[in-house]
């Protein structure tokens, strides 16, 4: 799979996303991740969409394999965050927020407390 169909089911998948049909969207994700485990923007994609559903352990493990690109950093940060609190891992969560705040703004601009 190239690039251009990677992109073309990742829009589809966004498609059927906003029309209310998730499980297609996923199916298109886990097409795209079986074919490349690490695409960062599918594994993200897919994250969100197992935490919709309930599933933060899943979207976790995706997340975990998924090799971000520095534009996904952010979104990365946030997904694997709210994954981590879904899972009860409230000192986890906020030290992996602290982390990616401190990468991007530095530990005095940091506004989480240690």
């Amino acid at each position: 799979m190239d690039a251009d169909d990677r992109q073309l089911l990742l829009t589809t998948a966004w498609m059927f996303l906003r029309h209310g049909q998730p499980s297609r969207a996923r199916a298109l994700c886990e097409a795209i991740l079986e074919d490349d485990p690490r695409d960062g923007t599918a594994a993200a994609a897919l994250a969100q969409i197992l935490l919709d559903a309930g599933e933060p352990a899943a979207a976790l493990e995706t997340l975990r394999a998924g090799d971000f690109p520095p534009e996904l950093a952010h979104a990365e940060a946030l997904l694997e965050t709210r994954a981590l609190l879904a899972l009860g891992k409230k000192s986890e969560s906020a030290a992996r927020w602290r982390r990616h705040l401190e990468a991007r703004k530095g530990s005095a601009r940091s506004w989480v407390n240690a």
